[in-house]
């Protein structure tokens, strides 16, 4: 939903739903669900949060300990705050999501010496 939100001005773009719909509804309905969205992660308690995570990290390509040291580094997930959001709650979520890449990092089963020269 984020990829489709420009983030110099916050409006959202889809080509198909704009085929269907006015840019600007096709816009306010991106908004709406992208608002749905996060307050479903902002209010999940902390190990739903870290589920949600951890199904992200395994849908990519990326190595689970590369992804979660550049999203620790990067901060990447802070452009899937709405921007119509409630400060609160954005303190809320990112610090939720700290809590959550730091969590994951700890469970990383370390590399032995063995694995590192294979």
């Amino acid at each position: 939903m984020t990829s489709s939100r420009d983030l110099n001005t916050g409006r959202y773009s889809h080509d198909g739903l704009t085929f269907h719909f006015s840019e600007t509804v096709a816009s306010k309905a991106m908004a709406q669900c992208h608002r749905e969205v996060f307050d479903r992660l902002v209010y999940a308690s902390l190990e739903e949060l870290i589920e949600e995570l951890s199904n992200y990290i395994s849908s990519t390509d990326e190595r689970a300990e590369e992804f979660l040291k550049s999203w620790k580094h990067l901060g990447s997930y802070r452009v899937t705050i709405p921007s119509e959001c409630d400060e609160l709650e954005a303190e809320v979520f990112l610090s939720n999501v700290k809590m959550a890449l730091a969590i994951l990092q700890t469970r990383q089963k370390p590399v032995s010496q063995d694995e590192q020269s294979a």
